[in-house]
């Protein structure tokens, strides 16, 4: 992959054990979340880092529960 002068977004890279912390769950939901492409992961010298944006739009995703009335 060649660098190029082109702009780019920077990503809000954190490590996959902050991630985890950050989203409220666990090592295997993280990666399952990662392989159905809900929260986006790249590798970074071996190292799992996750998109902590990515993490917030998921949390936006999920149902609000309801109250009984």
């Amino acid at each position: 992959m060649a660098i190029t002068d082109e702009p780019r977004q920077k990503r809000n890279l954190i490590p996959l054990k902050k991630a985890l912390e950050r989203g409220g769950f666990g090592r295997t939901k993280a990666y399952k979340l990662i392989r159905k492409g809900k929260i986006i992961a790249y590798k970074m010298e071996g190292q799992t880092m996750v998109d902590a944006d990515s993490i917030d739009a998921y949390h936006m995703t999920l149902p609000r529960i309801q109250p009984r009335t």
